[in-house]
């Protein structure tokens, strides 16, 4: 995976990714990438050196983005209890950082997020960080991460899509959630508390990314994300925290997908 970096570099990311085949990509096409995901603004950022809750809680305050809080009361405060946060995914990285921000500032860093190893390759997230890639070589020593993770003294926090929300049949939701937060939340005896984000991306990716699903194509709407988080600056946000459900909860009359399902309609009741 390789030291993490300060700054991107999407011309050598891609150089890297290409292989041999770099050599035939114009000089356009990394000029469009660049600005695509607005390289020097995010660049600025990243050499500000920021680190865990600071580098959520600055992300916050360079794009000029507010966030209202409803239910901070409802935050566990047991000390000797771990917990897993789960929440709806609208966004894609707002949401994910408002929550390291949030949750990080009231267990005072204790907390880790499961994320796709990419990420990892940012350097102020890797203290918040366990790396979580289904392809490649990782894929063998997932099991063991996750489970690790979940055996630890940190609180988890989890986005059960996997993917941000989509919109279908013009409502903006996530899709189906794992199960996985319920069978590890269960065994290791983990409160699980929900969360809802209330934002939603461009009507732009909405409709690239349902290209994408109906032509089979790759899922390039995940290279508008960075895009999409750029349009946020100024804007406004809310996340709702729910009751703790207890582990307890979950028992045998029903099975972990429609437990996982449960907690989405939890969620999105708040």
């Amino acid at each position: 995976m390789g030291k993490p970096v300060v700054e991107i570099d999407i011309e050598d990311i891609v150089r890297k990714r290409a292989g041999k085949k770099a050599k035939y990509i114009p000089r356009f096409v990394y000029s469009f990438l660049k600005r695509l995901i607005h390289q020097d603004f995010i660049n600025t950022y990243l050499r500000q050196g920021h680190e865990g809750v600071d580098f959520c809680q600055g992300v916050i305050d360079y794009l000029g983005v507010t966030i209202d809080v409803e239910g901070i009361e409802n935050l566990p405060q047991e000390e000797s209890s771990r917990y897993t946060f789960v929440c709806n995914h609208p966004l894609g990285a707002i949401d994910g950082v408002s929550l390291g921000a949030i949750l990080g500032k009231h267990y005072n860093g204790k907390v880790k997020y499961l994320v796709n190893d990419l990420l990892m390759n940012l350097r102020g997230l890797t203290p918040l960080c366990i790396p979580v890639n289904k392809l490649g070589k990782q894929a063998r020593n997932l099991p063991a991460m996750v489970e690790e993770a979940f055996a630890g003294d940190n609180h988890i926090i989890m986005f059960p899509a996997g993917l941000c929300s989509r919109r279908v049949k013009g409502v903006i939701r996530d899709l189906d959630w794992s199960r996985s937060f319920i069978n590890k939340s269960r065994k290791h005896q983990r409160d699980i508390v929900p969360i809802h984000f209330i934002g939603q991306n461009s009507n732009r990716f909405y409709t690239i990314a349902n290209l994408c699903k109906w032509l089979h194509l790759p899922n390039f709407a995940m290279a508008l994300l960075p895009d999409e988080m750029y349009r946020s600056c100024g804007s406004h946000y809310t996340v709702r925290i729910g009751h703790p459900i207890p582990y307890t909860t979950f028992d045998h009359t029903k099975t972990s997908v429609e437990w996982a399902e449960f907690v989405k309609q939890e969620v999105y009741k708040i």
